[in-house]
């Protein structure tokens, strides 16, 4: 890379703190959270937010979006939504000058740089997998042609884990489309009480823009620049092999797990290591990285036994338990 472009990354890599602190003046606690979304903008992923009501997931998305000047598109996803109404359909037009007629695609809410696709649980399997292209290779085909989406491109899906009248679970081959899977928690005590001051008084807060399209863009290439080292990459490669129940060697994941994580979640993995390592400052991967990430990117792309769930146990549990029997070397 030359000398102008090292300064321009570093610039851009200065920056990220401030996008953290923009986010906070809406947003009370929830850092984790809030890194793991900047952690797939930058991996240039996807990320399913799940948390009981009343937790701000719709709040934080629109809050991150605003934070980039780039286009956001809120898509409200109900039992009667049609994949159309997501991808967008053709009209027939009719051309004033030559009175012809001929077929017009309308985009949909599809198009924007940041969809938040707000209860992706409560349509269909058929709208859901309306996502499905989109999502993998970043393109809507329609009646037979492409059309590109915009770059970067950011789904940002919330779920409900409680109600289960009127949902329809998302399929394992929609679930491995997210490259994170976030668990939001319950504030502290302390938060919760900034919350409640916050949000039922005369605070307002004034956000400003943080980054654009064209250095978020600029960001993603940075990120696949880290560097990780071979036992690194080894270790991740181990880690996701004993995630699977066939061929694992740790007698936990034998017992419990009935299909492991793919070759994605390596990938996965790998990507936002090196993301989590720009964010905190470092153009290096780093054990802790690893550690970090992999319960978001493996809890939702592993299938447990029926007897899992009679004895309660969970995939963050069988996560530690690799963690464990596979420690670095």
């Amino acid at each position: 890379m030359e000398t102008t472009s090292l300064d321009y990354y570093k610039t851009l890599v200065a920056k990220l703190p401030q996008l953290k602190t923009e986010i906070a003046k809406v947003i009370v606690g929830q850092e984790e959270a809030i890194e793991e979304i900047m952690i797939a903008l930058l991996a240039g992923g996807h990320c399913l937010l799940e948390g009981v009501p009343g937790l701000a997931k719709t709040l934080m998305v629109k809050t991150v979006a605003e934070t980039l000047d780039m286009d956001f598109k809120r898509i409200q996803f109900t039992p009667d939504l049609m994949p159309g109404d997501i991808i967008g359909t053709e009209m027939l037009e009719e051309d004033h000058h030559t009175g012809k007629k001929f077929f017009q695609f309308n985009k949909g809410p599809i198009f924007a740089n940041v969809v938040l696709a707000d209860e992706i649980n409560r349509t269909p399997p058929k709208t859901q997998a309306a996502l499905l292209e989109a999502m993998q290779e970043k393109k809507v085909t329609y009646a037979g042609n492409d059309h590109k989406l915009p770059d970067p491109f950011l789904i940002i899906a919330t779920q409900n884990p409680i109600e289960q009248s009127g949902t329809y679970p998302l399929p394992e081959a929609q679930l491995d489309r997210f490259l994170l899977y976030i668990k939001l928690g319950y504030p502290s005590e302390k938060e919760e009480l900034a919350v409640l001051e916050r949000t039922t008084g005369t605070y307002t807060s004034e956000k400003s823009t943080v980054f654009s399209a064209r250095e978020i863009k600029a960001l993603q290439d940075l990120t696949r620049q880290v560097h990780i080292s071979p036992e690194l990459l080894s270790h991740i490669n181990l880690l996701i092999r004993n995630s699977r129940g066939s061929t694992s060697k740790v007698p936990f994941v034998q017992k419990y797990v009935e299909w492991g994580a793919g070759t994605r979640a390596g990938q996965a993995l790998v990507l936002s290591a090196k993301a989590r390592a720009i964010i905190k400052g470092r153009y290096a991967v780093i054990p802790e990285d690893i550690t970090t990430l992999i319960f978001p990117i493996m809890r939702h792309r592993l299938s447990l036994h029926f007897k899992a769930e009679a004895e309660n146990i969970n995939t963050d549990q069988v996560i530690s338990e690799i963690i464990k029997a596979i420690p670095l070397k």
